[in-house]
């Protein structure tokens, strides 16, 4: 998948809602269907339809077709980009806090 600048704003806008979250980490044990995403929320199936198609839009997850159902599932490409671009200005803060580390040692050593 070709990931851009509107595919990452699109997943963290998604990501932003709890119930969409709490959708994902479901579907990471398993696709599910809208009857059985909808379980534990106190929605209607048409409101975690909603949800459903903001994460399809986000390209975070995809429907299928299997007989009469539909379930859904989660696209771990696109996580794994996502957690791809987070790690990426996690590990340049991770440098500049090791080089002012390596900063305030040295000058605690010259005057301790």
């Amino acid at each position: 998948m070709s990931f851009d600048e509107q595919d990452l704003n699109r997943a963290f806008l998604a990501l932003a809602d709890p119930t969409r979250r709490q959708i994902i980490a479901r579907l990471s044990t398993g696709p599910a269907t809208v009857n059985e995403l909808a379980e534990p929320f106190k929605m209607s199936i048409q409101g975690i339809s909603k949800h459903i198609q903001v994460l399809e839009q986000a390209h975070l997850v995809t429907r299928t077709r299997e007989a009469q159902r539909r379930p859904v599932h989660l696209n771990p490409a696109l996580l794994t980009e996502l957690t791809g671009w987070i790690d990426k200005y996690r590990l340049l803060a991770d440098q500049k806090y090791n080089r002012l580390d390596a900063v305030l040692k040295g000058q605690s050593a010259r005057h301790g």
